[in-house]
């Protein structure tokens, strides 16, 4: 079991990694990592060096040093397998987290979870095993500590299908970049000796966790490939966004600076960038939203108040407005 969930892990940094214009070839090779082993059904072991290796290679190939955190931040609950399934099946954020802190030991042998609370929050903490003591020092622990962190908050939101902010975020070691990880923990983070927590509001902790949103996930991933086709093709930049604004669209799409961040570059970079391919990130972002939108009404699944959440627009007549000016008809019009 637990070779085959670090095989799933391994699979789903190795997507990232091709996400952000990395060969998964080139990076297995690296690695001393058996690619052709790693696609064939059952188990592989990987030992802690190809790890190490493998994390160190991939912030070295995608020239960024915050691979982990941009990792958690797209990583989604089916890179965890059986785990994600249980922790998606549970009724509350809080059954949730306990299910998720009795089986990190199958994700990572580095640190385990404890979950604690009192009045006013609750507490994820995470903390080092025999083994992650060795490493604690190491790139790899910390990118794995970033991802793990990154990772639970981005997860919340999915799971509430609304943003969910910390209440305090707590390092051992130093931060190197302060203002990029309170972009994507969404709270700047202390530092104290031997700690590593997650503090939220023990509001969240009974609210009831939205299952739908998870067939909306199935649905856009195995879509993605076939309509990513019909409007951008190759290994263009544009390609890659647009499949990573498509597979990442169950909260709405994400903005050209969050996008930036996780491709490792500024939002006048890549703005540049993609207007010397002939197209702007709002096209991109319209072309997704577009998709998605036609997708989710001719399902007649969902209705239009709730397509238009999804989406992330706060009004539905300001999703009414945008999706004339996509296909000139009213969304209704689209109904089976």
């Amino acid at each position: 079991m637990i070779e085959e969930q670090q095989k799933r892990f391994i699979l789903s940094l190795l997507a990232y990694a091709v996400q952000r214009g990395i060969s998964a070839q080139q990076l297995c090779k690296l690695s001393n990592i058996d690619l052709a082993a790693l696609k064939k059904k059952g188990p592989i072991a990987i030992s802690d060096k190809q790890r190490d290796d493998l994390w160190l290679n991939a912030s070295h190939l995608s020239g960024d040093l915050l691979f982990g955190l941009h990792f958690g931040e797209s990583m989604q609950l089916s890179a965890l397998g059986i785990v994600g399934e249980i922790i998606k099946t549970s009724s509350t954020i809080g059954e949730a987290l306990t299910h998720a802190a009795a089986m990190i030991p199958l994700v990572t042998d580095l640190v385990s979870m404890q979950v604690t609370r009192s009045k006013k929050t609750f507490i994820l903490e995470y903390i080092p095993t025999a083994a992650g003591k060795k490493q604690e020092d190491t790139f790899t622990f910390q990118q794995m500590l970033d991802l793990l962190m990154v990772f639970t908050i981005h997860e919340l939101d999915g799971l509430l299908l609304r943003k969910v902010e910390p209440y305090a975020v707590q390092y051992s070691f130093k931060i190197s970049n302060a203002q990029e990880y309170e972009r994507v923990l969404r709270c700047i983070p202390s530092r104290k000796a031997g700690k590593y927590t997650l503090e939220f509001e023990n509001s969240y902790w009974d609210e009831p966790i939205l299952t739908a949103h998870y067939e909306l996930q199935k649905i856009l991933l195995d879509a993605v490939t076939s309509i990513s086709k019909e409007s951008v093709s190759g290994e263009t930049l544009q390609s890659k966004i647009y499949t990573y604004l498509f597979s990442n669209a169950y909260l709405g799409v994400l903005t050209l600076e969050e996008v930036a961040a996780n491709f490792n570059v500024s939002a006048r970079s890549l703005q540049r960038k993609l207007q010397e391919e002939g197209v702007t990130y709002q096209q991109l972002s319209d072309a997704v939203k577009k998709s998605l939108a036609v997708h989710y009404i001719q399902s007649g699944n969902y209705p239009l108040k709730e397509i238009s959440a999804m989406l992330g627009y706060n009004e539905l007549s300001a999703f009414t407005r945008a999706f004339k000016r996509w296909t000139g008809k009213a969304p209704v019009s689209y109904r089976g």
